[in-house]
């Protein structure tokens, strides 16, 4: 063999092995996600998230359907799993429990300088494959706004969204990150 094809051959032999030792390691990380997710997609395939009812003492109509709908999209952003309606891997029920607006700080003239929107989210969850996963937590998140505005329209819409992007994080984190 001349020197030339000797080199040619040591060189696809170095590309063969470079190719092997990426293709192992990236193998072995099978379940890291960039979202934190800790999840065996080899056994974990779907989940279900029950619709949670409002039995807050003061009901703001439509916040448990948004609430549903933001839980259900996190889960399918962040993860590879399938959302079914029954017989889920994972299942997230509950329901919204706290719905109240309170002043947070006062002016000299005894009015509200700041009021804080409240919301709390009661949370089961139940992971088939890992029963020691399971949890039943209470999560909420607030909203402050000045004192003389009507929280009303599109700022409500944005202060609910606020809330509910910080409490389905952190459903998700506590059920799926292992935080």
């Amino acid at each position: 063999m001349t020197p030339l094809g000797s080199n040619l051959i040591m060189k696809h032999l170095k590309h063969i092995l470079l190719l092997l030792f990426i293709s192992i390691t990236l193998q072995s990380c099978g379940s890291y996600s960039f979202t934190g997710a800790d999840i065996d997609y080899t056994t974990t395939k779907s989940f279900q998230v029950n619709y949670f009812q409002n039995n807050a003492p003061i009901v703001e109509p439509g916040i448990d359907r948004d609430f549903t709908l933001k839980l259900q999209d996190i889960l399918i952003n962040q993860t590879n799993l399938d959302l079914v309606n029954n017989g889920g891997d994972l299942i997230f029920e509950g329901e919204i429990v706290e719905y109240y607006i309170a002043p947070i700080t006062a002016t000299s003239e005894i009015t509200a300088a700041q009021n804080r929107l409240t919301i709390g989210v009661n949370v089961r969850f139940y992971n088939a494959k890992e029963e020691l996963k399971d949890f039943e937590k209470r999560f909420s998140f607030y909203f402050d706004y000045g004192g003389s505005t009507q929280l009303t329209g599109s700022q409500l819409d944005e202060a609910i969204d606020v809330i509910f992007e910080r409490i389905t994080q952190d459903i998700f984190n506590a059920s799926l990150a292992n935080w």
